[in-house]
């Protein structure tokens, strides 16, 4: 967890204020879905539920910084629609439960 927390913070970090939100999740949807991929059998829904609302948040932040709010504004601004309309690859529901082979 520490890893991916890690790497989505690196991607949504200040210094990318500057870029265009199109390349921050572009950037982003690559992480994920190679991470997702490779986690996605067993029992890791929680986790990935997890991961989903620390991306939310992170791009939250990221957009308050991009246009000089102050806070998150997570209910008015930047909410669950808000998130779906970016495009950004989500890791819940991804989760493949297969046979235990011995």
């Amino acid at each position: 967890m520490a890893s991916i927390r890690g790497k989505i913070k690196a991607a949504t970090d200040r210094a990318n204020v500057g870029k265009s939100l199109e390349t921050v999740v572009k950037d982003l949807n690559r992480t994920l879905k190679g991470w997702g991929n490779h986690f996605r059998y067993g029992n890791s829904a929680r986790k990935f539920a997890i991961v989903d609302s620390y991306v939310h948040q992170r791009l939250a932040r990221l957009m308050s910084r991009k246009h000089g709010h102050s806070g998150i504004n997570w209910t008015r601004r930047y909410n669950g629609a808000w998130f779906k309309r970016l495009g950004v690859h989500r890791l819940s529901g991804t989760v493949r439960y297969g046979s235990a082979h011995a």
